[in-house]
């Protein structure tokens, strides 16, 4: 059962902006020590660090709270599997909402596809859960 779809855009222009304004305080503020190494590590950071923007932004509006009620843009960590496929990893605010809209009797799954063209990155983000099985 599908519990919330969320979609963003993001300019990587305007977070490059951002960063240059802002520097380590708004990095710090937005995303978690592990995205940061990731970001840093790409010849064009602004673009990394856009496409996790959009992909927070695009969860949070699945979770059908924005970042209010307690949800934080760092209890929303955007992890890649080895493979290169993006997961999304929940804490805090973020993860106590996810818990509260899904039936009790179900297991929470959070989809997320990221994608970007020059310089706009794109994010959609589905939450759906499945009843768990009686034995």
């Amino acid at each position: 059962m599908i519990i919330g779809i969320g979609q963003d855009i993001c300019d990587a222009n305007r977070i490059a902006k951002t960063i240059d304004r802002f520097g380590e305080r708004f990095k710090n503020r937005i995303y978690t020590k592990n995205e940061i190494k990731k970001c840093e590590k790409r010849l064009k950071s602004e673009d990394s660090y856009a496409r996790r923007f959009a992909a927070k932004e695009a969860l949070s509006k699945a979770l059908g709270t924005g970042f209010r009620k307690g949800v934080f843009y760092k209890d929303i960590e955007i992890v890649n599997l080895p493979s290169g496929k993006p997961t999304i990893k929940l804490y805090g605010g973020a993860l106590k909402i996810l818990k509260s809209i899904c039936p009790s009797n179900s297991s929470p799954i959070v989809e997320v596809s990221i994608t970007d063209d020059k310089k706009l990155a794109m994010a959609i983000v589905i939450i759906s859960s499945k009843i768990k099985e009686k034995y």
